[in-house]
């Protein structure tokens, strides 16, 4: 059956869900960001060792 009374607040949800997708997205780029540094690192400590 269908609910009687108020409608659904469907903003806040849009409002949540753009939120919590940037905020994912932000972290992904981040974890990104720290392997290439890491790689980068590695990278250059192995041809200092080698030298």
């Amino acid at each position: 059956m269908a609910k009687k009374g108020h409608a659904k607040n469907t903003k806040n949800k849009a409002k949540h869900a753009k939120l919590m997708a940037r905020k994912k997205n932000k972290q992904k780029s981040e974890q990104q960001l720290r392997e290439e540094r890491l790689k980068a690192i590695i990278q250059q400590a192995n041809s200092t060792q080698i030298n």
